[in-house]
């Protein structure tokens, strides 16, 4: 892609960044309705059969995705023109998700700034190694590290954890207004779910509860995952980093059936969201659309997506990710060469 063109792709994508108060109105209808009738089909379906119940939380999760890409806009002030009207609902949403809004606004911006910049890794993002990183590290290291990219730990496990340990205390370094948010937040999702308990019964509440959490939590760590750990995907060090460059060639387009981006908020077109976070989510394709040098960006589809599993390591030298296995190939050749240039030496 042509860096002049690149250079002016944040000023064409400005139009498309105004809110519309009537789709924004909308779309909260057409997610919040849904969720809500479908948990109470899900409660109903519990004297009936759980087999019956299962399938229903699954759609209901599917709408609580929806409803987090509305708390996402939010903490972008994208959703509303109002700040104290994407505050507001960016808080609700918040505890329906189980986000505190203020620490994930703030998180979240940081990795806007961030991305692929790697010296600046560590906030907002997953944790990503490079070769001479990982071959530096200690076993525990390693192990940690291993055991964080195995598709296992973060697809099964990490919804528990997000959702248990992570969003439930409050980050290094953050501010009294972040922390006040995150307790608050916390107290009025122990208040739910004791109404909800005592009012529909704990175990009741539990069955619907957490397949819902823990599927939309899977579905959450996956787009997260895969919009930004593709093969020639883009990481610079500091000096050399550009944002626009990280955005466009460093967060993917992942092309979904339509069912399933209208589901997840047109978030695949992320590297339109990552060049210009204000441009709301139902805004997101026209503006792809709109503007030629955005349509040359890294395509992938879920087939092509699910490559990305077997991504570990950020190959500095060759500018793209490489799995456990052609690193102990890299090291083999290395050590060969090694052997062959002391031979000859």
């Amino acid at each position: 892609m042509d860096p002049m063109n690149i250079a002016e792709l944040k000023k064409h994508s400005a139009p498309f960044a105004r809110t519309n108060t009537k789709a924004s109105i909308r779309q909260l209808t057409n997610t919040l309705l849904p969720f809500l009738l479908l948990w109470i089909a899900a409660y109903a379906s519990l004297s009936i059969s759980y087999w019956l119940t299962i399938p229903i939380t699954i759609v209901a999760a599917a709408f609580l995705i929806r409803t987090f890409i509305i708390f996402h806009d939010c903490c972008h002030q994208s959703f509303f023109k109002s700040r104290r009207a994407n505050d507001w609902l960016g808080n609700i949403t918040g505890i329906l998700t189980h986000f505190p809004y203020e620490q994930w606004k703030n998180a979240h911006n940081i990795h806007h700034a961030t991305s692929g910049n790697l010296d600046k890794r560590g906030v907002g993002d997953m944790w990503v190694m490079t070769v001479d990183e990982y071959v530096a590290s200690s076993p525990r290291m390693k192990l940690a590290y291993r055991l964080y990219r195995n598709p296992l730990v973060f697809l099964v496990l990490g919804p528990l954890l997000v959702f248990l340990v992570t969003y439930r205390k409050n980050r290094p370094g953050a501010k009294r207004k972040e922390k006040l948010n995150t307790y608050l937040t916390n107290v009025a999702i122990v208040v739910l779910y004791v109404l909800l308990g005592e009012l529909l019964g704990w175990k009741n509440v539990i069955l619907v509860q957490v397949p819902i959490l823990w599927v939309a939590g899977t579905m959450g760590i996956w787009l997260f995952y895969v919009q930004h750990q593709f093969e020639d995907s883009y990481f610079e060090n500091d000096d050399e980093w550009s944002y626009v460059k990280a955005a466009v060639e460093g967060s993917s387009y992942y092309k979904l059936p339509r069912l399933l981006q209208w589901i997840t908020g047109n978030i695949g077109y992320h590297h339109v969201h990552h060049l210009n976070p204000k441009v709301p989510n139902y805004n997101l394709e026209k503006t792809h659309l709109a503007i030629p040098p955005l349509q040359q960006a890294v395509t992938i589809t879920f087939r092509t997506s699910l490559q990305s599993l077997r991504f570990r390591l950020w190959d500095e030298e060759a500018k793209t990710f490489i799995g456990f296995r052609e690193l102990r190939d890299y090291r083999k050749k290395q050590a060969a060469a090694k052997t062959e240039l002391g031979r000859t030496g």
